[in-house]
């Protein structure tokens, strides 16, 4: 084990210097060679390192804009070089080795230690915070191991405010709804950041506007969620969310260039049931679709 932690120091080091270089992914490889021959010459055998190394040169893309998504309030060109291959090295460990030879929680925990040796005074917290909601998103696997470490109260993080929508319209005698997509699969509601001070319901229709490119009327609201994201810099954050039912003119949908959203679309009513939700936004999304059918009959 102490091989594979060394192995994964070395591919750090290694993906920092392709990173921070610019340099072509062909010549990537011939990085890692010279840094084992330079800094593990005893390392051994080190086909972990070489695998690794490859698979996340080839995957970093993937790897990239699951980063976006996770850490969505903070571009990746602003993350710094060694946390966002901290963060690739991780992600590629946590969603595609072989979760027998490395389990979720043992590919967080060395991409922390990564983090708190080779990076900045809140790397180790960022990284934990990005890693963990991957970690939920895939179910959290291995999660019933016990664990001695000490939670800190949420109720201490700072909070963020947010607004989203389940946009509709009427178009041709049925009723119509909005979605986004992201890199996680999922079908979900557009939303935005508030202004300090600002109406949340108006607050919604500008953020909402900005992120599917229609204007739209906030109705009913439909309630309110609060998760926990992770910044690089300020450390965990409550971000909590209202959303609004609300309506729009039947027109051309325009995604907004965002971090983790790939797709926009309309959907008629009685096709979304078949869609993938969060299980946080399946009841938002069930009382706003109760509330157009009581008004439709």
């Amino acid at each position: 084990m102490a091989n594979r932690h060394l192995a994964r120091s070395i591919v750090l080091q290694s993906l920092f210097e392709w990173d921070f270089a610019h340099k072509s992914d062909n010549k990537a490889i011939q990085i890692l060679k010279q840094n084992i021959a330079e800094f593990a010459p005893g390392m051994g055998e080190h086909s972990f390192a070489d695998s690794l190394f490859s698979n996340v040169i080839k995957k970093h893309a993937d790897l990239d804009e699951i980063i976006e998504k996770a850490a969505s309030d903070w571009p990746l060109d602003k993350i710094s070089c060694v946390d966002r291959n901290v963060l690739r090295i991780g992600l590629y460990e946590l969603l595609f080795a072989e979760r027998a030879e490395v389990p979720a929680k043992v590919a967080i925990n060395e991409a922390i230690e990564l983090a708190k040796t080779y990076g900045g005074e809140n790397s180790g917290r960022f990284v934990n915070g990005v890693l963990g909601s991957v970690y939920k998103e895939l179910g959290e696997p291995g999660k019933n191991e016990t664990s001695a470490k000490k939670r800190t109260d949420p109720t201490k993080f700072p909070v963020e405010r947010l607004g989203g929508a389940l946009v509709f319209s009427r178009h041709n005698g049925e009723i119509y709804i909005a979605l986004v997509h992201d890199i996680f699969g999922h079908w979900t509601l557009s939303k935005g950041h508030l202004a300090e001070g600002e109406d949340e319901a108006r607050g919604t229709e500008r953020a909402v506007a900005e992120e599917i490119g229609l204007k739209l009327k906030a109705k009913d609201c439909l309630g309110r969620n609060e998760y926990i994201a992770s910044h690089p810099e300020k450390g965990k954050i409550r971000k909590q969310v209202i959303y609004y039912l609300a309506e729009t003119k039947f027109s051309d949908l325009k995604l907004a260039k965002t971090g983790g959203l790939d797709d926009v679309r309309w959907f008629r009513l009685r096709d979304i049931i078949d869609l993938n939700f969060y299980n946080d936004i399946l009841p938002i999304v069930t009382k706003g679709v109760n509330l157009l059918l009581g008004n439709n009959k």
